[in-house]
């Protein structure tokens, strides 16, 4: 399931993570890259130990947790340090399968290499507006199509860490964005969707039907299910 969630960021969040990664750090985007992705590669990237990467990550993951779309979605049980990107003329990364797991170093773990998140979502938000730069699409490929995604400055797009992606070179301008991986509750992505699912349909029913009881019975049902399927 590719998903658009609008406003993840407002403008003058985005003004202000456009403004501080202008004077940040940058570095050679391979650096972070697995064997296979290191290949196709040709981007910035602030280092993960950053205190600008830190800190705006932080933001990032607060924004989430103010978006109800994300997490009906996401049903995040982990998500990984948002992580920061930028794309100059030329630059562009070919494609690839981001890796099954990450692990997180941001925090205590009894892990020698941290606390490893499975990566069952990727995520990518964008910090550049569209008419600000030319190329840059992310391509992601799906059974029957491939998806072309340039959202708004603000705007994030969430889609299976499975899939096979790419980001198109850039021939005007400059892209910048946050990319980060979302471990779920729920592993498997045809349980995830119908889960969404479910739970827009009761959302929708709740705004034209407020108080009919068969309300309820929806509502425990689509916690039986998750409490079925949840992996934990």
């Amino acid at each position: 399931m590719l998903l658009h969630i609008p406003q993840v960021l407002t403008a003058d969040e985005v003004s202000d993570f456009r403004a501080r990664l202008a004077a940040a750090g940058w570095a050679d985007g391979r650096l972070t890259a697995g064997y296979q992705s290191a290949r196709a590669k040709h981007n910035l990237q602030l280092p993960e130990s950053d205190p600008v990467a830190q800190e705006l990550g932080a933001q990032v993951r607060a924004a989430l947790n103010r978006s109800a779309l994300f997490l009906a979605a996401a049903l995040p049980r982990r998500v990984f340090p948002p992580l920061f990107n930028g794309y100059r003329a030329g630059d562009g990364f070919g494609n690839h399968v981001d890796n099954a797991v990450r692990y997180d170093r941001s925090g205590p773990s009894i892990e020698e290499n941290g606390q490893p998140v499975r990566t069952d979502l990727s995520a990518t938000l964008f910090l550049s507006s569209p008419e600000d730069y030319d190329g840059g699409e992310l391509l992601i490929e799906e059974l029957l199509e491939t998806r072309q995604v340039k959202l708004p400055a603000g705007d994030l797009v969430l889609y299976p860490a499975t899939s096979v992606h790419r980001v198109q070179p850039i021939t005007r301008g400059a892209r910048m964005a946050s990319f980060f991986w979302i471990q779920s509750l729920v592993r498997d992505v045809s349980q995830r969707s119908l889960l969404f699912n479910l739970d827009m349909s009761i959302q929708k029913l709740e705004r034209d039907h407020a108080g009919d009881p068969t309300l309820v019975e929806l509502v425990g049902t689509y916690h039986n299910l998750l409490r079925f399927w949840t992996d934990v």
